[in-house]
C-alpha cells in the first residue's frame, strides 16, 4: 500500500469517528520527524481515544505496525506513530493551543478525499 493510500485510510478512520478538521501535511521538506503528519481533533476524551483506536485498527488491517501510541490515557493529545506518518489527535481545547498547522506552516497540505462525493 502506497503512503498516500495509507494517509487516506487513516483519514477515513478519523472521519468514521467524527473527527473534526482533518488535515494532512507533507513534512518531507520541513521535518526529519516524519514524512507526513495527519492532524485532527475530537470534542472529548472518549472521542479522542476512539479516533486513536480506529487509526490503529485500520492501519493494522493493512499490515502496518504502529511503532508508538502516546498520550492515550489522558486523551488530550494522542500521537500515533505509523512510521512515515505521524497522526496527532487532539482534544479540541489542546489543538488551538498547540496549533501545529501554524508551527509547521511551511509544510504543504495534502488534498484528502474524505467528505467528497465521488
Amino acid at each position: 500500500m502506497k503512503t498516500l493510500e495509507v494517509i487516506e485510510t487513516i483519514a477515513e478512520a478519523c472521519d468514521d469517528k467524527r473527527a473534526e478538521n482533518i488535515i494532512a501535511l507533507d513534512m518531507k521538506e520541513v521535518s526529519l520527524v516524519a514524512d507526513y503528519f495527519l492532524i485532527c481533533h475530537g470534542s472529548n476524551e472518549r472521542q479522542v481515544q476512539a479516533i486513536a483506536r480506529a487509526i490503529k485498527e485500520s492501519v493494522e488491517e493493512e499490515g502496518i505496525t504502529i511503532k508508538r501510541l502516546e498520550g492515550f490515557e489522558q486523551a488530550r493529545w494522542v500521537l500515533v506513530d505509523a512510521g512515515d506518518i505521524v497522526c496527532h489527535i487532539f482534544h479540541k481545547d489542546e489543538r488551538s493551543y498547540y496549533n501545529l498547522e501554524r508551527l509547521w506552516g511551511d509544510a504543504s497540505r495534502i488534498q484528502l478525499s474524505i467528505g467528497q462525493e465521488g
